[in-house]
């Protein structure tokens, strides 16, 4: 019988199915604690330790190969696994040193051999010998460069931090790139949607949020036991996913009949929230997502919403020939690389390339203009990433309005920001709208408004 604290087995399957399995965590973990029946302390202690691991990962990576004395990649991946999940509790945690390392070393006994648990306690004993501050110094002290030395700070790849620093940079922000390296190491707070008509902020039982007007933050516990999540009537959505949504629906004011189209609807959070703001006023709207299990959860997510709504299947460059002009109101959350979710989805900085930022904006081009093609005159276009990432975000947009400069206007998407909000928010990215963890408290949200001039 395994004496392993539950709470550290089902962190440790976590992690080996993220990294093995591709597996994700945000839809893995809540699984795992479900079947072990975790108590809330066991569940909230799970949940630090598989987050905190992942997001960490590349800096606890650099600590084990200076205790262990060979490259991560000389490491069994099964015992490295332990071996980071070990380290994160001695130098992030208040987790007691023999707690960490027992129950570490026996965890090396299911997945590894006797050579194996010995390996993994001498190298965590070896790091439970020094202070946090004093691994922070070697590992920077073997750094070369600026970008590596952030990287290994912050527990970025490097690519990614010059990513975001030329996003910075596009607002004149770039001394800003330690706050959003920091703030994507922060656990972020769980929001709420009241989807309108369905359900009010006030049920939710949490205060209101700071940008949508529908949002309310959850005050701690499984939010899925709130009755309006569990009827429907209510969502975890960030709040910068609110406002993406919430700037195409009132960006003025709608008229019944109106045509509405969310282009890639998977996994649905948005398309609830369009399809509830679209029943007040009578629209129509049409949901569509290429991948059939992803289609299954939208429809999932449309169940309680009342209204004119059709879930289609299907690839979504085909509307700009097969429905030209044929919506008011389009809503393009493009696939992208997801470096503006890292708080909530961590193993994402660990899988992509810069290679993948090429194949996506090829992708995110031909999306926008079927998009184009698909707006009727005097219609509008909501081109959303979860990406800061300048090709993916005013790269596609700037390309794909050029030469189309007489029917398509580029609105200024952040002058809707205060309107919906009620308060002033610093937007330094006008006409574009590009949301901060740092400075909103919201994933890294992008946002650009195209409007298709009537009479063309």
């Amino acid at each position: 019988m395994s004496r392993v604290q539950p709470a550290r087995q089902v962190a440790l399957d976590v992690l080996r199915a993220v990294e093995h399995d591709d597996a994700y965590a945000n839809l893995l973990l809540p699984q795992r604690i479900v079947r072990a029946r975790l108590g809330a302390q066991d569940a909230g202690l799970a949940t630090e330790l598989t987050y905190g691991t992942l997001r960490l990962r590349g800096y606890y990576d650099r600590v084990i190969a200076l205790a262990a004395r060979r490259a991560t990649d000389a490491i069994d991946p099964a015992l490295l696994d332990v071996l980071r999940l070990g380290t994160h509790q001695l130098l992030s945690t208040r987790v007691a040193v023999h707690a960490a390392v027992d129950e570490s070393v026996e965890l090396a006994r299911q997945v590894g051999s006797r050579s194996g648990t010995g390996f993994v306690n001498g190298v965590l004993r070896t790091i439970s010998r020094s202070t946090p501050a004093e691994w922070r110094e070697r590992v920077l002290a073997g750094t070369t460069g600026d970008d590596d030395r952030l990287a290994a700070e912050w527990s970025h790849p490097a690519w990614v931090v010059r990513a975001f620093r030329r996003s910075l940079a596009a607002e004149g922000r770039e001394g800003e790139l330690v706050d959003l390296l920091s703030a994507d190491n922060d656990a972020p707070k769980v929001s709420l949607v009241a989807l309108p008509g369905l359900a009010e902020v006030a049920e939710l039982g949490a205060p209101g949020g700071r940008l949508s007007p529908l949002a309310a933050t959850s005050g701690g516990g499984d939010p899925a036991q709130q009755t309006a999540v569990r009827e429907g009537r209510a969502r975890v959505q960030d709040e910068g996913s609110q406002l993406a949504a919430l700037l195409l629906s009132r960006h003025r004011a709608a008229e019944p009949g109106e045509r509405w189209l969310d282009m890639c609807a998977g996994p649905g959070g948005k398309a609830a929230l369009l399809g509830a703001e679209a029943a007040r006023v009578g629209a129509h709207l049409v949901a569509n997502e290429l991948v059939p299990a992803r289609a299954g959860l939208v429809r999932q997510a449309l169940e309680a919403v009342p209204g004119d709504v059709e879930v289609l299947e299907g690839d979504a460059t085909r509307f700009g020939t097969e429905r030209p002009g044929g919506f008011d109101r389009i809503l393009l959350d493009a696939p992208c690389t997801g470096l503006g979710a890292l708080r909530r989805r961590p193993e994402a900085r660990w899988r992509k390339q810069p290679s993948d930022v090429g194949q996506l904006t090829a992708l995110q081009s031909r999306l926008f203009a079927s998009a184009l093609d698909a707006l009727a005159p005097g219609g509008v276009l909501a081109y959303v990433t979860c990406s800061p990432h300048t090709a993916e975000t005013r790269g596609v947009v700037e390309t794909g309005l050029r030469g189309r400069e007489a029917d398509l206007t580029l609105l200024d998407a952040t002058a809707g920001v205060e309107r919906i909000a009620g308060r002033p928010v610093d937007l330094a990215s006008a006409p574009f709208v590009q949301l901060w963890p740092h400075r909103h408290g919201t994933d890294a949200m992008f946002v650009a408004l195209i409007e298709r001039r009537a009479g063309r």
